[in-house]
């Protein structure tokens, strides 16, 4: 199987790296949503920055989700900062993915050892 948007995936990742070799562990997640629009910036990567996307029932307005970053208009983009991926962040972004009817996000964990990352797939969008 041919992974989805990895030419993409490769340079969100990468900003991700770079945003973490210079500024390190320990700041809170706005410092690195911050930063990580100027490396997108930078980078030429297009994106919008918390992308606000509406949860109707019946037609009608119920709630709200803003994303952090989609990226390309097709890839979100979540960021976190701690030690472990949790299965609240993993449930959240499966709902971005269901609400926005996309195939791709990626979750961005700062931790103290370094940057992870999860892709996580909705194979149910078209």
């Amino acid at each position: 199987m041919e992974v989805l948007y990895k030419d993409e995936s490769f340079q969100i990742i990468g900003s991700a790296f770079s945003v973490y070799n210079d500024l390190g562990f320990g700041h809170l997640e706005k410092v690195y949503h911050k930063a990580l629009e100027l490396e997108f910036v930078k980078r030429g990567i297009k994106f919008k920055r918390e992308f606000y996307i509406p949860i109707k029932y019946d037609g009608k307005l119920v709630g709200q989700n803003y994303l952090d970053f989609l990226v390309d208009d097709k890839i979100i983009v979540e960021i976190k900062r701690g030690n472990f991926f949790s299965i609240n962040d993993i449930r959240q972004i499966k709902k971005y993915l269901v609400a926005a009817n996309l195939q791709l996000a990626i979750l961005i964990i700062f931790t103290e050892t370094g940057v992870r990352q999860k892709r996580i797939l909705n194979l149910a969008a078209k």
